[in-house]
């Protein structure tokens, strides 16, 4: 009886994490936005960064083309270059173009989303809420998990995704 109420409660343990493991998964249209995450930032801090995998599963390429927070006035996607040993970002014009069949990642020290004129600070452990409007699949509201200095956005403990 013992084995029983053992293997029930591992299959519980199994549907329960694999619960878990879509909980920081997003989806619309033919999109799927896998692991947002952010830095935390010292008070005082004007800026966030913001990262994430977009995966597009359709036959056409579609374009992010705007991104909104609570967490800050203005969120824009740039992208970082290093050319002749100088850093520079910018501003992505016209969107972030998501590839049919392809995935583009939003990382540090690459394409990342600017949370800027922050109106609160995020801080480790919490997460918190932007909406991603894409130009064929619309909007999709995600949560940035919110990470410590200088983490490298390694999937967090509570997210048993792989």
């Amino acid at each position: 009886m013992s084995h029983i109420r053992a293997a029930l409660f591992s299959a519980a343990i199994v549907i329960c994490g694999s619960q878990i493991a879509s909980a920081h998964e997003f989806k619309t249209g033919d999109l799927e936005i896998d692991h947002p995450w952010s830095r935390a930032v010292p008070q005082g801090a004007s800026v966030a960064g913001g990262y994430l995998t977009i995966t597009n599963t359709g036959a056409s390429a579609d374009r992010l083309v705007s991104i909104s927070s609570g967490i800050s006035g203005k969120a824009e996607v740039h992208e970082m270059a290093v050319k002749d040993g100088v850093m520079t970002m910018r501003p992505v014009e016209g969107g972030l173009e998501i590839p049919a069949g392809g995935t583009v990642a939003l990382k540090p020290g690459a394409y990342h989303v600017m949370f800027m004129d922050l109106k609160q600070h995020p801080k480790k452990g919490e997460d918190f809420k932007a909406t991603l409007t894409f130009e064929k699949a619309g909007a999709v509201t995600v949560e940035f998990a919110v990470q410590g200095l200088g983490e490298t956005g390694m999937k967090m403990e509570h997210d048993h995704a792989e």
